[in-house]
């Protein structure tokens, strides 16, 4: 059984991403949100379970479903709510939106609207963190993610075989929620047999099928030690599920492309009900008034920060 501190902080981690997604579903039938959201509910267990055991100064690369892993690996909340505010304060100057958030200095790499197209940005900064520790003594990790679509990607396979022969520091995680948009995975991919087609390229592969917080958060603390050792690139598998629509604040279940009882399934299957259970109610309640004190003050930063100058269209447009 883990402690009561570490279920404590994951518990933490995973209420306060769940709590301020749904909030963004409901603020997003208002004018107030400037961009489209891409919603992780019920995927929350992976950004945490893979974000908690690494150091600030490794880096995160997400996909444009990022809110999760921006705030498990500790972006900044009032800077990403303003962001999605269109805001001057936000960590994108609030000309990006909900699928660039970026936060350096807490590790999070900049995220893009793009499929796949982080994988080899994340990649190339291994490369130079693996050159930066021959000079500080210390091997920093880039933690690439990616959802089932991505590994369809021509990029994905360079990247992995780039990764592979130069035994860079990077682990790839795959958060597999079997669909591509509304496209199921049985109808796209000819085998399910994924961390098989990563081992040909000599690297370590690691499934895990429900979604487990514990088991994410320990295979992500054995791994990323071994590639600190300079193992090389080692990829995970982690099978999730998304309970909202792909772009959007609703649920959409009526929609031919879902199966229900699978839904069900994997609400039951809910990682923060289950660390709920394990917590005693005083504990609960204030982590829960924590993470409601977060988001109020968040919101409230957001509303209060001014839009950006007329002048910032013409920035940023090309390099200095």
């Amino acid at each position: 059984m883990e402690n009561k501190e570490i279920i404590s902080r994951l518990y933490k981690s995973m209420l306060l991403i769940r709590t301020i997604e749904l909030r963004i579903a409901e603020i997003y039938h208002t004018d107030a949100i400037k961009s489209p959201v891409h919603l992780s509910i019920g995927q929350e267990s992976i950004a945490v379970g893979v974000c908690d055991p690494l150091e600030k100064s490794d880096i995160v690369s997400n996909t444009y479903r990022c809110h999760a892993t921006y705030l498990a690996k500790g972006g900044d909340i009032n800077a990403m709510m303003a962001e999605l505010y269109g805001k001057k304060t936000g960590c994108a100057g609030g000309k990006a939106g909900s699928m660039h958030l970026i936060d350096i200095k807490n590790g999070v790499l900049g995220a893009s609207a793009v499929v796949g197209t982080t994988i080899p940005v994340a990649t190339g900064y291994a490369l130079a963190m693996q050159n930066e520790a021959k000079l500080t003594g210390h091997q920093r990790v880039v933690v690439a993610l990616c959802g089932d679509g991505g590994t369809e990607e021509g990029c994905f396979y360079e990247s992995i075989n780039f990764a592979a022969l130069h035994k860079l520091p990077i682990l790839y995680v795959c958060e597999n929620n079997r669909l591509a948009i509304h496209t199921p995975l049985e109808k796209r991919w000819a085998t399910e047999q994924l961390c098989e087609r990563m081992s040909t390229y000599g690297i370590e592969t690691y499934k895990i099928d429900d979604a487990d917080i514990f088991k994410i958060r320990d295979t992500v603390s054995k791994v990323v030690t071994d590639i600190r050792k300079g193992l090389g690139p080692i990829f995970i598998e982690c099978a999730t599920y998304r309970w909202f629509e792909h772009v959007g604040p609703v649920d959409d279940h009526s929609e031919d492309y879902r199966n229900i009882a699978k839904y069900q399934e994997w609400k039951r299957n809910d990682q923060i009900l289950r660390l709920e259970k394990m917590l005693d109610l005083t504990t609960r309640n204030q982590i829960e008034n924590e993470v409601k004190k977060i988001l109020l003050a968040a919101e409230e930063f957001a509303e209060n920060s001014p839009y950006p100058d007329a002048e910032e269209l013409y920035t940023h447009v090309y390099a200095n």
